[in-house]
């Protein structure tokens, strides 16, 4: 069996864990996830570096020991992932008692080789990256991450002879170009090494001025530079040199942002290629999030909590979001404005929309039973082969880290799909009485949606959970769905005739934008509100108080006692389908749902006010005990409230979410 195995970095615990954590695992957990629909063997690492002066500084600071500092942190990591529906295979920290002998092995094989030396050197050392920079590195004098200036250090230490391997290295990259991707971060590294800048690296720390770090086997008084040391966590959780997931995982692949490219590119197989390993397969690098074209920072106070966001959004729309919104190796923006876009276009009322709308059907065509399809007309068979073809594109891009294109190759089928359903009008095959052609549509639409659902596990594993459900698969929670993707491409279908569905779908409601109580960059601003009218003003108030019109009189209708009013049944209830009436143009055949086991169609003038795909997922008041009404020959059982003021005309709705089916009173 191929095997996979990806890793993340291991986050520094200097700090708690943000946006850029969040993503970075988000993606990784996708790959291990899609890697295990292909039915690879897989393995998904991540974990936190926990030594260095950095740990120290902000030890003291909290008044604690860098043990119980790291420990506090390192949990804070551990217990997040699982919140962001993130199942990594294990979690490594550079405390750990195995790592710390994998390191001192490492190093010794490395010493025994000839290629660690020890020397004096004086160099320009950033506290902040923990490291010594030539003068060619430098900035106007200044570290080029950080932007202030770094002390300049004397003192004798151990290198690590990587400017041996650069040749080699650069060789390596030439000659491989997928190693390091995309494009743009394989030519700056070449750039770099084709720079001069740079040396040999430095790879110890004396105790005299740092001892929160792992001890150098061939010399106790000094200890390990973090870098060399993290760098080997890829191989310590597999147990180098003798372990057996070294020899099933080895080599694999990393994910990193674009700001440890270095390390990940040039120290990290230099290391490699000295201790006589194998390199790893890929350098998977991506960019930043920023917000208004500014990298998040807790200084400038716009910093996105990414728990917090799961919640208030929903969990599956998150990760689609990130996913679908980053070009994988470009900065994007984040906005709530841009994440309800995107919730409210792709998944509301695309994908969304097609799974209410052709499961309201299939329950009233076809008692919410999958039908046997019958002979295939040439726009069946177009629907197969895009089907076949959104599936290969989708798995070919996601497996070369192209996320944003791989969802959107996906989309191209969901929205082919709801062009299907207008096109085909099951509802004008069912008033023919043509089953048959009926049968074969839907289950075009179903087996479709089914294949989206499936290809959608890695990126939303407990939506595609529940899609699949619905279209009455049984699935085991963690699991893939299905053996191997692959098989899915090939073939149509996969969806049993008499397979019992769902009547129902309410998969990812819209958002309604609304103002925010103190804005900020983050937050969606509301619409403003024209202002119609004006009061006139009086300098007599109680004539204008005189002059209003007495309540028994208001709009010119009679009064009306409790009793009556008690008697019309008022509802709330979600619109599941909205589309236009086959027959008149400013009306709008709405399904919604009242939680009566069913959905209730209601026709309502609203053409001319409300696009079909707005209404989709909204909840809206209606009466449900009216007489009911043909109108353009399609019956309306019930009655939509609206507010009418001059030319515009508004939907009546509740200020907050409440259960389909709760009584208005």
């Amino acid at each position: 069996m191929k095997s996979f195995f990806i890793t993340t970095p291991i986050y520094y615990v200097n700090a708690n864990p943000h946006l850029g954590h969040a993503y970075t695992t988000i993606v990784a957990d996708s790959l291990a996830r899609f890697h295990k629909l292909l039915g690879e063997d897989t393995l998904f690492l991540t974990g936190t570096d926990e030594h260095g002066d950095k740990i120290v500084q902000a030890a003291e600071k909290q008044g604690q020991t860098p043990k119980e500092f790291v420990d506090a942190i390192s949990g804070r990591f551990r217990a997040l992932w699982p919140q962001l529906g993130i199942a990594n295979d294990r979690f490594v920290r550079t405390t750990d008692e195995a790592h710390k002998r994998t390191v001192q092995d490492f190093l010794q094989k490395v010493y025994d080789a000839g290629d660690i030396y020890f020397g004096e050197f004086g160099g320009h050392y950033c506290y902040g990256c923990e490291r010594f920079y030539t003068e060619k590195e430098l900035e106007n004098g200044l570290c080029p991450q950080h932007l202030t200036k770094p002390e300049f250090i004397s003192e004798k230490n151990y290198f690590f002879r990587m400017s041996k391997y650069l040749p080699w290295l650069r060789e390596y990259i030439s000659q491989h170009p997928d190693f390091i991707r995309p494009e743009r971060y394989r030519t700056e590294v070449l750039a770099m090494l084709e720079s001069g800048a740079l040396e040999d690296l430095c790879i110890s720390r004396p105790k005299t001025r740092l001892t929160w770090g792992i001890e150098l086997p061939f010399d106790r008084d000094y200890v390990c530079y973090v870098w060399f040391d993290a760098l080997i966590n890829y191989i310590s959780a597999l147990g180098w040199p003798d372990g057996a997931d070294y020899a099933r995982y080895w080599p694999g692949e990393h994910l990193v942002a674009k700001d440890i490219l270095k390390p990940h590119a040039v120290f990290w197989p230099t290391m490699l290629k000295a201790a006589g390993l194998p390199l790893y397969k890929h350098l998977n690098v991506h960019g930043y999030w920023l917000s208004r074209d500014t990298k998040m920072s807790k200084s400038l106070g716009n910093v996105v909590d990414p728990l917090e966001t799961g919640r208030r959004f929903g969990l599956d729309a998150f990760r689609y979001f990130l996913l679908r919104e980053m070009h994988f190796g470009s900065d994007a923006s984040f906005s709530e404005e841009s994440l309800i876009g995107r919730i409210n276009a792709d998944l509301a009322n695309d994908l969304g929309n097609l799974f209410s709308r052709v499961l309201s059907m299939t329950a009233k065509y076809f008692g919410s039973c999958v039908p046997q399809p019958k002979q295939r007309e040439p726009e069946d068979e177009a629907m197969v082969e895009l089907c076949a073809t959104a599936m290969r594109n989708f798995s070919q891009l996601f497996g070369n880290v192209q996320f944003a294109q791989a969802l959107e190759s996906l989309w191209e089928l969901v929205r082919a799909l709801n062009k299907y359903v207008d096109s085909q009008a099951p509802w004008a095959l069912h008033k023919q009485g043509n089953m048959e052609r009926l049968a074969t549509v839907m289950y075009i639409l179903l087996a479709a949606m089914r294949k989206i659902a499936l290809c959608l596990w890695p990126v939303m594993p407990a939506a595609s959970r529940r899609m699949l459900e619905q279209l009455g698969q049984h699935v085991e929670e963690g699991l893939p769905p299905i053996p191997n993707l692959d098989d899915e491409i090939i073939c149509f279908g996969g969806l049993a005739a008499g397979t019992q569905v769902a009547a129902t779908s309410n998969l990812f409601p819209r958002i309604d934008v609304k103002k925010n109580a103190g804005t900020d960059g983050d937050k969606t601003p509301a619409p403003k509100v024209k202002e119609k009218h004006k009061e006139k003003k009086t300098d007599k108030p109680d004539e204008a108080k005189a002059a209003a019109p007495a309540p028994a009189a208001t709009a010119g209708r009679p009064e009306v006692d409790f009793d009556h009013f008690k008697a019309l049944d008022l509802r709330v209830g979600t619109v599941r389908v909205a589309e236009r009436h086959p027959n008149a143009d400013r009306i709008l055949r709405l399904e919604i749902d009242f939680g009566e086991g069913r959905l209730r169609q209601i026709l309502s003038g609203l053409a001319e006010y409300y696009a079909p795909e707005d209404l989709v997922g909204k909840q809206v008041c209606a009466v449900l005990n009216l007489t009911p009404r043909k109108i353009r020959g399609l019956m309306s059982h019930g009655m939509v409230l609206t507010a009418q003021g001059g030319d515009e005309l508004s939907l009546l709705a509740v200020a907050k979410a409440v259960p389909d089916g709760s009584e208005i009173a």
